[in-house]
């Protein structure tokens, strides 16, 4: 049976492929296998460049032919290891042994032993994933995510100007800019984009304890540590964790997926204000002609994209949770708890980039609806009583607060002609006065420099 949008079972392979599809090269089965393939023709080139006395005089113009296997590698190779794995019910040594097939082919099979030399399944799968997570994050996740960025740059210039009643506790407040209520969002996602860049991207590698033992016993003069170290980094792009177990502790993996979920959370923050917004009618969405909205309501245009978006967030946050709680913690030198559990790295980001897509498309569909705004700032006076009291108590007025307080608590209707008849009844100069009366819930909203 061929994968379909309605045969699969998770929405991430079914509904939302199109969205996912750029993932797939990394988390998908075809895409860690092949990243396995990738660390175990680098570890052997590393071992020829070494040299090993045994590997001293192989033919380094090999490399390319070996560097191939990975340069072409597709779905019909994988399934070749898949075959394999079937007999071996081992899926690192099914990659072995397929590697050693190519070797015969390409006519080094008297180097083929020196495959897997002296590792564990764990070098390789605990160099494997990292490298599929580093390349996904570098190369997908975030461009998507410094692309909106972008959109909430441009947003806040394009409203930098723009007026917005606020609301704190869910009541009328001190007015406020628009485009700085965007900015805010922005500015957080740069912030934990540089905490990003400051979480390594670890490696274990040590072979079956992490101690090199066998390495160390069949070749004692050569400096294994140094050599690990010195292959993750310069052939995987790694940092490699100096003591270990059969696997690495993870701590950094986990400091990578809690700071996915304060992504998430940012922008279940921002989806939830631009739904608020949307509710109360400051912006208007653009319909796309034969859309529905509800199947029973003809008039709605309702705020999905947001919607998805969240319901999206909140899939990706309980896996980040789960990943960054569970993958610390090992009985012992290891247990197999881990290896279930690091098929589904993929699944956290492949739920955000769903959701950071369907925000994109819910904010790029906005319509600012300024009559709205500018509304509900004329029916909400009261909130310049904070201007006039504080430009009062810089005068030394006698409890400007009381005052202020007992004007805009009452049930009479706050409105420019009540404002202005307040601050006619008060016992300060006449230019003062119509220094007050300048302002107005519209010019009250301060300052906001990009």
């Amino acid at each position: 049976m061929n994968l379909t949008s309605l045969n699969a079972i998770s929405p991430i392979d079914g509904r939302y492929r199109k969205a996912t599809s750029d993932l797939s090269a990394y988390f998908s089965e075809a895409g860690l296998i092949k990243y396995r393939v990738f660390v175990e023709i680098e570890y052997f080139i590393a071992l020829c460049e070494l040299p090993l006395p045994q590997l001293a005089n192989f033919d380094k113009s090999k490399f390319k032919d070996l560097q191939n296997i990975v340069k072409n590698f597709n779905e019909d190779e994988a399934q070749k290891i898949k075959d394999i794995e079937k007999v071996t019910n081992h899926d690192v040594k099914a990659v072995e042994y397929y590697l050693k097939e190519k070797f015969d082919k390409i006519g080094i099979s008297e180097a083929k032993e020196f495959i897997h030399f002296g590792l564990t399944s764990q070098d390789v799968n605990n160099t494997a994933v990292p490298c599929s997570m580093k390349d996904a994050h570098i190369e997908v996740f975030i461009p998507l995510l410094e692309e909106l960025q972008e959109k909430l740059l441009s947003l806040t210039n394009e409203w930098k100007d723009v007026t917005l009643l606020a609301r704190t506790h869910g009541q009328p407040a001190s007015p406020t800019i628009l485009g700085k209520e965007i900015y805010v969002f922005y500015e957080r996602l740069l912030s934990q984009i540089k905490l990003f860049k400051n979480i390594p991207v670890n490696g274990k590698f040590g072979g079956a304890t992490g101690n090199f033992n066998a390495h160390h016993i069949a070749y004692p003069e050569v400096d294994w540590i140094e050599f690990g170290n010195k292959f993750l980094k310069e052939k995987l792009g790694l940092t490699r964790l100096q003591t270990t177990t059969q696997i690495e502790h993870y701590d950094n993996m986990a400091a990578y997926f809690d700071t996915l979920k304060r992504i998430s959370n940012i922008i279940i923050d921002l989806n939830r204000d631009i739904w608020t917004y949307i509710s109360m009618d400051y912006f208007k969405q653009k319909i796309k002609k034969g859309e529905i909205g509800s199947s029973a309501m003809p008039h709605k245009v309702n705020p999905i994209d947001f919607e998805n978006s969240e319901g999206n967030l909140g899939l990706a946050n309980a896996i980040s949770e789960h990943l960054a709680a569970k993958l610390p913690i090992s009985r012992l030198q290891r247990d197999l708890t881990d290896s279930t559990v690091t098929r589904n790295v993929g699944v956290s980001l492949a739920y955000m980039v769903i959701a950071i897509k369907s925000t994109l498309r819910g904010l790029n569909k906005l319509i600012l609806n300024e009559e709205k705004l500018a509304e509900d700032l004329e029916n909400n006076w009261a909130v310049v009583a904070e201007a006039i009291q504080t430009i009062l108590r810089r005068e030394h007025y006698p409890n400007p607060y009381e005052a202020l307080k007992d004007l805009t608590r009452t049930n009479e209707k706050v409105n420019q002609e009540s404002i202005h008849r307040f601050v006619d009844t008060l016992n300060v100069s006449e230019k003062l006065k119509a220094q007050l009366k300048t302002i107005t819930p519209h010019n009250y909203r301060g300052v906001f420099n990009l």
